[in-house]
């Protein structure tokens, strides 16, 4: 706690040094004119005195600033754990209080950008690790080049382009570059055309889709194709984790001004440290099955950004006794 700190402005603070200057000059004057001191003498040691005692109080003053400007050039050489003393109240506080604020944002960015290359570089990996073993076996004869061959390989290439179409989605929807076509969208055969395309995996599964709208006529004002995205994603994730023969329940209904569209499976769930993680980038909750069955990690997070830009929520849900609810709101 610096002198001066417990003032709230700054005009104040630089009153008070000011006052104290002028206080401290008039003091050591008056002192030596009775004792009889030389007055040249004792203008020296009054300005001695009085810069004294502005260094004091506008050390505490300016302290933030310089911290602030060490801490802005050790962010400059990538160091983002900087931070400064924000004690005052005023606005030189209010400030170094912003400053750590942001210096705490991009920590994250930085952060998050690092964790984005290690696992693009280790998602792209596998796919192509895959790839090169068996053209290595095919160019050494190893491998005969059979149609099953050529299957695996098509699928890691579907892998690839997948994960690549994916990664340039996110990178467009967070830069905003991507515009949304907006129009009325009846949100019954949506879900229908969404079910319809995950139907069969779900038989191989032995798992029941189910979907109800209420009212059947119910509509949102939205971008159809990127709906659609969204809502495919959350299918396919709900058949990928319900339990074997299960139910994945598909519901759209209308809640006062939104239109809410819940997704369920009967499955493991979500652990409640994990609900709000789940739409960061290349995040699983459940690592080993998400990349024994293909996922990249990056669907929700494409989802959660197409769900905000229209100005809608996305949140993940328990369900009793086990199992996950996907839930999105959307403005109608």
């Amino acid at each position: 706690m610096r002198p001066l700190d417990f003032l709230t402005s700054i005009k104040k603070k630089l009153g008070i040094v000011i006052v104290a200057a002028v206080a401290v000059t008039v003091t050591v004057v008056q002192i030596g004119d009775r004792a009889g001191v030389p007055a040249a003498l004792t203008g020296v040691v009054a300005a001695a005195l009085a810069l004294a005692v502005v260094q004091f109080l506008a050390h505490g003053m300016t302290r933030p600033l310089r911290e602030m400007v060490a801490a802005a050039q050790a962010m400059a050489r990538g160091d983002y754990a900087r931070r400064v003393t924000a004690t005052s109240r005023d606005e030189v506080g209010e400030l170094a209080r912003a400053f750590n604020t942001m210096a705490a944002e991009l920590a994250e960015v930085d952060r998050m950008r690092r964790d984005l290359v290690a696992n693009a570089s280790h998602e792209l990996r596998t796919p192509i690790g895959a790839l090169r073993a068996v053209l290595e076996n095919l160019a050494d004869g190893v491998q005969e080049p059979t149609h099953a061959t050529f299957e695996t390989m098509l699928r890691q290439v579907d892998r690839l382009s997948s994960l690549v179409e994916q990664l340039l989605d996110l990178s467009k929807l967070e830069s905003g570059a991507i515009p949304l076509e907006r129009a009325p969208v009846r949100v019954e055969p949506l879900l229908a055309d969404v079910v319809d395309e995950w139907r069969a995996k779900a038989q191989g599964r032995s798992v029941e889709l189910a979907v109800a709208v209420d009212p059947s006529s119910l509509a949102v004002f939205a971008d159809a194709a990127r709906l659609h995205q969204v809502l495919a994603n959350l299918v396919a994730n709900g058949v990928r984790h319900a339990t074997e023969g299960g139910r994945v329940e598909v519901r759209a209904s209308a809640v006062d001004a939104l239109v809410r569209v819940e997704v369920a499976d009967d499955g493991a769930g979500i652990r409640p440290e994990d609900a709000t993680r789940v739409f960061e980038r290349f995040y699983r909750a459940d690592h080993s099955r998400a990349t024994a069955e293909g996922g990249s990690g990056l669907g929700l997070a494409i989802a959660r950004w197409i769900v905000e830009l229209h100005g809608g929520s996305i949140r993940a849900e328990a369900v009793v006794p086990h199992g996950c609810r996907m839930v999105v709101e959307l403005p109608r």
